[in-house]
């Protein structure tokens, strides 16, 4: 016996939902999401922060400066002692005025973090902040 129409239109509907664009649009998101990620560059040293109850985010544009609890300054990784400090950011600001933010250890003596402002102002920078850890 021959099988009629609808039977093999019922034996032939059983359709697989194919997986391939989703898997697709999976992989371009990933891609987006890659390529969009901004990488926050550190200073290159462990420094202990001091804890503030007001703090507030700051732009991705900016000046990393650390100073350690044995009172180096350290840029990008170096350090630079207090003397490059005036040299490296004119040089880091050349065409555009970034904010400064200094990483002070909680250690550091009050009259090393006052020359590290002084030689920053120096350098031509205005706005200058200091990292700390929200409690």
């Amino acid at each position: 016996m021959k099988p009629s129409l609808q039977q093999y239109v019922e034996a032939n509907s059983k359709q697989d939902i194919d997986l391939a664009p989703l898997l697709d649009v999976v992989f371009i998101l990933l891609i987006f999401f890659i390529v969009t990620t901004v990488f926050v560059k550190e200073t290159g040293v462990e420094v202990d922060k001091p804890t503030a109850v007001s703090s507030q985010q700051l732009q991705k544009s900016i000046l990393l400066l650390a100073v350690t609890q044995d009172g180096k300054v350290m840029y990008g990784g170096t350090n630079i002692g207090i003397n490059g400090i005036r040299a490296t950011l004119l040089q880091a600001t050349q065409n555009d005025k970034r904010p400064l933010v200094i990483q002070a250890d909680k250690q550091v003596t009050t009259e090393r973090l006052v020359q590290v402002i002084d030689q920053a102002k120096l350098a031509g920078i205005e706005q200058i902040n200091l990292a700390s850890e929200v409690e």
